[in-house]
């Protein structure tokens, strides 16, 4: 490594000893460009070796000709990435690459234990790595020595100033000596980067890696369509045909991760979550199970996937589509890092075809629009992996030789092919039918989503065969149709032209669902029959007594005005309707001769007060 110019020995040491053949893109540009002891703002994709790129360019800055660090002390350089797995990992990376100059490097992320980083910051440090909450509050505590500071670097800027920590940053560069390196790192530049480098850099070197604006050749894009109700059914069949070593799934909300985990955990697929909720140690814990191979499916929102590295992290799903382009590469980026292959499959509804082809074309993707694959291609794709496994070439070992004859003695040869067949299926989760795919073909006659302008939209009522199902929910729970719909939806797999009449009562509600879907939609709900905490569903046999449950039919006709009498058909002579008489208007009235205990009805009459 040391025919690259501006790469100190030690760390070219470290490069060989890690096994690095060949520097990435970002790694040759820093190096090439000339930046010297100048500050630089660098436009990398995710994934493509930053952290080694500014461990190499900061180097000659810190070690100042030397080959090792000396004592201990203020800190000489400040790393800060937006959250705590990010900054954990460039930790790590850079622990490794500085291993032969004697670096100390501490870090500084939410969610540790604050005490034990002072102490660390008191035994002094060479390098701190932290986050943007953490790192002001131990500049605010006069925990962390800022005045010996050579350069700071921004790890992932774009994501930071995503996540609002514009005026924690701020904060530290303030802090920070005037005379020091500044080093921005960022997957884009958009205009809040630049107006941020303009106010705390002098002088930058724009650096830029060739394909900044284009994707990863080694990610492949693939747009799946489905029927809405098919979605969670597509996710289960793209995981069991790719069979990655680790998968990623995005969904935009913390129900929905919770909700996917729950039914991926009854599929038999080894899954862990990640969402906001979780402690650092939940978190840590679930991404260790993800490295050593204890759970293959990851389950995560934007936020709480940001930073993470997954070696062997293959498959990226989005469940629910990102918002916006940038989401959309930042999600995609965790996998084909660093030379790897991988996969970023979209979930499209049909509705939300035309919507996808505008973020991808804004991302500047050209995806392979497909089907996902159905439970015949996952079961050829199960058969093709059986063939070509490595145990099949290997020869029969002498401690097995005993029991394969008798195996053979007892069974033939196609019994226990077959019994091997079942054994290796055992363990799977078995793929799920879909539903044929409608081939989408725009036109000037179809709407927005898709639809055929002048198709009449089926009436919730028009149910020739139906079930009926009972929530343990009614109005007293301020439930409404408009939430109970997307919940019933969502958790059992059905769209809403599935669902027929909605019945609210006090205590309960009625739902109707085509009978064709009844089946699918109780099998989805899970054993337990609740949806969203502790809604309990039923299945009813027949009709619901709506009696029993105090409901009321709607009374058609045109009721009175509050307040006044009922007004008599005209008369035949062509008069006006007659009033009808104070009796027949009120008929708790007093009349001649009523009961004593009757009175109490009665209206009392208003007394007058009598002048003096």
């Amino acid at each position: 490594m040391t025919e690259y110019d501006g790469i100190v020995p030690a760390l070219a040491q470290a490069l060989e000893k890690h096994g690095y053949v060949e520097l990435t893109a970002v790694q040759k540009a820093v190096l090439n460009s000339g930046i010297g002891q100048a500050d630089a703002l660098v436009s990398a994709q995710t994934g493509s070796g930053k952290t080694v790129a500014f461990g190499l360019a900061l180097a000659p800055t810190l070690l100042g000709g030397e080959e090792r660090f000396s004592h201990m002390g203020a800190p000489l350089a400040l790393a800060v990435a937006p959250t705590r797995e990010l900054a954990l990992q460039v930790a790590r990376e850079l622990e490794w690459l500085y291993e032969f100059t004697g670096a100390a490097i501490a870090t500084c992320v939410g969610g540790m234990d604050m005490r034990t980083e002072r102490r660390a910051l008191e035994r002094g440090a060479h390098i701190v790595v932290g986050t943007p909450g953490r790192l002001r509050d131990h500049i605010t505590r006069h925990a962390l020595d800022m005045s010996g500071l050579r350069a700071v670097v921004l790890d992932e800027a774009d994501e930071m100033l995503d996540l609002g920590f514009r005026e924690d940053l701020e904060f530290i560069l303030d802090a920070a000596p005037a005379e020091r390196r500044t080093l921005m790192f960022s997957a884009t530049v958009p205009r809040a980067i630049a107006t941020l480098a303009k106010g705390y850099q002098r002088d930058a070197v724009r650096i830029t890696t060739a394909g900044e604006d284009k994707q990863h050749h080694d990610i492949e894009y693939r747009a799946l369509s489905v029927a809405p109700a098919d979605r969670e059914n597509a996710i289960i069949n793209v995981l069991r045909y790719y069979e990655a070593r680790n998968a990623l799934v995005f969904c935009n909300t913390r129900a929905a991760v919770n909700h996917l985990t729950a039914r991926f955990n009854n599929r038999n697929f080894s899954v862990v979550a990640l969402s906001g909720e979780l402690s650092q140690n939940e978190r840590s814990h679930a991404l260790q199970a993800m490295r050593d191979g204890r759970a293959r499916v990851c389950i995560a929102t934007d936020v709480a996937a940001r930073g993470i590295d997954l070696p062997n992290l293959e498959l990226v799903i989005h469940a629910d589509l990102p918002t916006n382009p940038e989401t959309l590469l930042h999600r995609s980026g965790r996998t084909g890092r660093a030379g790897r292959k991988g996969v970023s499959a979209l979930i499209i509804p049909y509705s939300a075809r035309r919507r996808t082809e505008r973020l991808l074309h804004s991302a500047g993707i050209t995806p392979a629009w497909a089907s996902p694959p159905s439970a015949d291609e996952v079961m050829q794709r199960d058969n093709e992996r059986m063939l070509a496994d490595p145990a099949f070439a290997q020869p029969i070992r002498e401690e097995e030789r005993a029991f394969v004859d008798t195996l053979l003695e007892t069974h033939d040869a196609e019994q226990i092919a077959a019994a091997f067949l079942r054994l290796s299926r055992a363990g799977r989760s078995a793929p799920e039918d879909l539903a044929e795919p409608v081939p989408f073909k725009p036109s000037p006659e179809r709407g927005e989503r898709g639809a055929l302008r002048d198709e009449k939209p089926r009436r919730r009522d028009d149910f020739s065969d139906s079930v009926w199902f009972s929530l343990s929910v009614g109005r007293r729970q301020n439930a409404e149709p408009r939430w109970l719909i997307p919940m019933l939806c969502r958790t059992g797999g059905i769209t809403k032209r599935e669902i027929g009449a909605i019945r609210m009562q006090p205590e309960e509600s009625f739902v109707q669902i085509a009978a064709a879907s009844a089946d699918r939609f109780f099998a989805a709900i899970g054993p337990d029959h609740k949806v969203q905490g502790n809604i309990l569903v039923k299945r009813l046999d027949g009709q619901p007594d709506l009696s029993r449950a105090g409901y009321n039919p709607p009374k058609h006709g045109k009721k009175p005005h509050r307040g006044k009498g009922n007004f008599a058909k005209p008369n035949q002579d062509g008069a006006g309707p007659k009033r009808a008489s104070t009796t027949e208007q009120k008929p708790w009235a007093a009349k001649p001769g009523t009961p004593k205990s009757d009175k109490s009805r009665v209206p009392k009459a208003r007394k007058k007060k009598m002048p003096e």
